[in-house]
Order: C-alpha cells, then sequence, then structure tokens
C-alpha cells in the first residue's frame, strides 16, 4: 500500500505532466551502477520515481527516493535521499564526483591519501567542496564559473557525472513534496551549464 508521500509524489507528477512509478523498473539500475552513491551499502531501493522523457531534445530525465542501509545490529543506519538523474546526448561529462568537504578530506589530502581538485579564483568553492575524478584538465574545463559560482552560493550538494549521465542529491535528504518542483529546476539548470544545450527548463 502506497504511503503518504507517495501518494502525494504521485498527484505532484500528474500536475507537473511526468510519469510516476511507485517503484524503479529493472531497467534503470544499470544506468547508476557506475555512480558511487549506488555502491554503498545493502538493501537498495529505488522509490516514487518521476520521470520525463523528451526525444525532441534527446533527454530522459528521473528523479527518486534512494534508500540503502550501512552497519549492523545497534550500528546500522539507513540513508534516505532524494535524487535528480539526468540522461542527455547533450552532456558530455568527464567522470567526477563532488561532495562537501570534511575535516577527514583535508587531513587526506594532507596526507597525500587522496587528491582533490581546487580552484585558485574560486577559494570558498574550493574550502566547501571536494572534487575529485582521473581527468583533472577535462574536469577543470567542465566546471565553468557559472557552476562553481552556483555552488559556492549554495551548500551540502553532492554531484556525480560521466559522459551523457549526472546526478545531484543533499546527503541523507529526502527534498519535501513541496520543494521538488525547484529540485527539478535547479537539475535542469545545472544540466545546462555543463554543456547541455537547449534543455527546456519548463520548471522554472
Amino acid at each position: 500500500m502506497a504511503d503518504y508521500r507517495s501518494k502525494i509524489l504521485k498527484k505532484l507528477a500528474y500536475h507537473l505532466s511526468l510519469s510516476y512509478r511507485e517503484k524503479a523498473t529493472d531497467a534503470l539500475l544499470p544506468y547508476l551502477e557506475g555512480f558511487q552513491l549506488f555502491r554503498r551499502g545493502r538493501r537498495k531501493q529505488l522509490r516514487n520515481v518521476l520521470e520525463e522523457v523528451h526525444p525532441m531534445l534527446e533527454y530522459r530525465l528521473h528523479l527518486f527516493d534512494y534508500q540503502f542501509y550501512r552497519g549492523r545490529g545497534q550500528h546500522r543506519r539507513v540513508y534516505k535521499q532524494t535524487v535528480f538523474f539526468i540522461r542527455s546526448k547533450k552532456l558530455g561529462l568527464p567522470a567526477f564526483h563532488m561532495r562537501p568537504e570534511s575535516i577527514l578530506h583535508n587531513l587526506g589530502e594532507w596526507l597525500r591519501l587522496r587528491s582533490d581538485i581546487d580552484f585558485s579564483n574560486f577559494p570558498q568553492f574550493s574550502k566547501q567542496y571536494e572534487l575529485q575524478g582521473a581527468d583533472e584538465d577535462y574536469i577543470r574545463a567542465t566546471m565553468t564559473e557559472e557552476v562553481l559560482h552556483f555552488f559556492t552560493e549554495h551548500k551540502n550538494w553532492h554531484m556525480e557525472g560521466v559522459n551523457y549521465y549526472l546526478i545531484l542529491y543533499k546527503k541523507n535528504r529526502l527534498v519535501p513534496a513541496s520543494e521538488i518542483k525547484e529540485f527539478l529546476r535547479v537539475g535542469l539548470y545545472l544540466a545546462k551549464i555543463l554543456e547541455a544545450k537547449d534543455l527546456d527548463l519548463s520548471y522554472e
């Protein structure tokens, strides 16, 4: 039986002219396996899937609730977050992972156990976020001033990209139904400035 959140999101999907599924189809999962988020934990579930297919602009948009468990017994913890995922041939992204900077990340960088791509002209971004990926030059070219400015002004986002695929979320945060429209707008805005040209920003 659908819970209250599922019922609300199903109604919202209808008003936004999006399709809705209470559970993800198996066809969606292979596209997500390459992202770090989906390599973690166990008992993984994708629910409340909102979807839009735009054949003229060659993209497929998904928004869904994703949860998984880590630890066992009294140390078990569940992580739940709403994820924006877009597949588009107008994207051509390097493999990268961006997440909020932490003390542990700083320590790892200081000990040279992990690398972090910083931008001297955006010191606040570099202070707030850890950005990693093998092709540093490609990542620097992709993270334009517009992208860096957005994340300088907006904290606590996680973003991953590779080739035609992009995900965006905040760790352990289910986006309230009242904020879904804004979340879609932000996701589409970022897709556009990450070289996804001519996306229809109909959620503005």
